[in-house]
């Protein structure tokens, strides 16, 4: 493993226009409406580049789809948001439904109640049936809800669960849990990515809302997997409130008081 002070030092801007390359620009807020979809996929490409992805409830899938057409930036939506639940043949009824309006990546939620409770089978299948649905020309996410999860050790043992049952990314968080990311979490995930021997990625979300907020997880990505592994194929911030504070410091400015996260 890399040591702290092996990471090469880099100024805020780069920082930031590094940081926006792996942000999905996120509203999975209660209020959110055609006109607020509109604006976050016109937000998505920038003077500084595009993000990496605008992720939306279902609903509004058709009508980001139609925004983003001709850009860069993909397209997510989540399933089984944000409580987790079992019922597999809703989920993946659900996912194909996504799926044929135009989204090319599933944050799915893992069936955490159930992992818990020592039903990994239930979690196992869903990610499995959902996998099967979601081709490899497509990013299936799985959600562990790691302030749910609680200690280091469960939060292994369900990314594990989640990479042998197919998953492309493992994500901390949904954001509605009161315990969002952390870096304990992610590293913790992260050991189980280079353990794994596979091309997964790792997505953080809730709660992030600064730069040194994205700076504190990108170095930790650095210090497990290498520099120059964290990119927007690996890497994935989940965030609204961030996008205005990585502008701010590239352009040089003060950045506005934080918002809400996704």
């Amino acid at each position: 493993m890399m040591e702290a002070g092996d990471i090469k030092r880099v100024s805020d801007a780069d920082m930031a226009r590094r940081a926006l390359t792996c942000l999905d620009l996120t509203d999975l807020g209660e209020t959110c409406s055609d006109r607020a979809v509109d604006a976050l996929c016109a937000k998505a490409v920038t003077p500084h580049g595009p993000v990496a992805a605008v992720c939306l409830w279902p609903q509004f899938v058709s009508r980001a789809h139609a925004a983003l057409r001709g850009s860069p930036v993909r397209l997510a939506t989540v399933a089984n948001f944000p409580a987790g639940g079992e019922d597999i043949d809703r989920v993946t009824e659900d996912v194909e439904e996504a799926l044929g309006d135009g989204a090319r990546e599933i944050d799915l939620v893992m069936p955490y109640g159930a992992f818990l409770r020592g039903d990994a089978a239930v979690a196992r299948d869903m990610i499995t049936a959902v996998r099967d649905v979601v081709d490899r020309g497509r990013c299936l996410k799985v959600i562990l809800e790691t302030g749910a999860l609680g200690d280091a050790g469960r939060i292994a043992a369900a990314g594990r669960l989640a990479i042998e049952a197919g998953a492309d990314f493992l994500k901390t968080s949904t954001g509605k849990n009161p315990a969002l990311a952390t870096p304990e979490a992610a590293e913790a995930m992260l050991g189980v990515i280079r353990a794994s021997g596979r091309p997964v990625g790792l997505k953080v979300s809730g709660g992030l809302r600064t730069l040194a907020d994205a700076a504190a997880y990108l170095n930790l990505a650095d210090r497990f997997m290498g520099p120059g592994w964290a990119t927007s194929r690996t890497f994935r911030i989940g965030a609204s409130g961030l996008y205005d504070a990585l502008i701010a410091a590239i352009e040089g400015r003060p950045s506005a008081p934080a918002g809400s996260s996704d």
